[in-house]
């Protein structure tokens, strides 16, 4: 768009949507852009669904880097710190906002993001008055993938092989996907880093992975955020 065409976009969008990815290692078998391929991808499916349920979203381009200190132990990992990545949300809300957007929607595809994104959105909330909401698209799907995968299908594993499969399964190395070598796991401890749970990255069993069965995932929850996004709307 150019700036004109965007000054009519936020104008007439229902929520002006900010895909939140990361750069970070995920196993041998996935390569480190997973989660900003998620982000892409999978906010995408709500933008072009959402004409269906009397919605319009604005979507901005993707935010590639994320809070990944715990993955810093493997090469490739690209960390914002946790302070200045909840500054960056809250500069990027409070841009649309001048430009008119009254509803901000922040769609995120990596859990370190969570605690950031929290504390930043209650600020723009708070402090600059600007209605914010929040999809963890994982959290939409979990009961379907824990019925399908079981409860260890966490970072790198079938779940998001899956992903990268259906939308970009030209980047998944099929020859290096194994079993991940469990290597601690802790209820109530915290752990520094990854490599304090796993040998090779990552959780669960990513030869188990399904994108036909993802596929199918993908439809049924964007339908529920767009239903909830549509309710909390009204």
């Amino acid at each position: 768009m150019t700036w004109q065409e965007a000054e009519l976009a936020f104008d007439e969008a229902d929520f002006v949507v900010l895909p939140c990815g990361a750069t970070e290692q995920h196993s041998t078998h996935l390569p480190t852009s997973v989660d900003t391929i998620r982000a892409k991808h999978l906010t995408a499916e709500l933008a072009d669904a959402a004409s269906e349920y009397d919605l319009d979203l604005l979507v901005l381009p993707v935010l590639p880097y994320g809070y990944s200190e715990h993955h810093l132990n493997y090469s490739g990992t690209v960390s914002v710190g946790a302070d200045t990545y909840q500054e960056i949300i809250i500069d990027i809300g409070r841009s649309v906002q001048r430009h008119g957007a009254t509803r901000f929607l922040v769609t995120n595809f990596h859990a370190g993001n969570i605690e950031p994104h929290k504390l930043a959105l209650d600020r723009l909330q708070r402090d600059h008055d600007l209605d914010s909401y929040y999809v963890h698209w994982t959290d939409f799907a979990r009961e379907r993938l824990e019925e399908r995968f079981g409860s260890e299908w966490g970072h790198a594993g079938e779940y998001e092989t899956s992903v990268i499969e259906h939308y970009r399964p030209e980047l998944v190395h099929a020859e290096r996907k194994t079993p991940q070598t469990k290597k601690n796991r802790y209820e109530v401890r915290q752990y520094s880093h990854f490599d304090d749970l796993t040998v090779e990255g990552g959780l669960g069993d990513p030869t188990q992975s399904d994108p036909v069965f993802l596929a199918e995932v993908i439809e049924e929850t964007t339908d529920d955020i767009l239903g909830h996004l549509r309710s909390e709307r009204e």
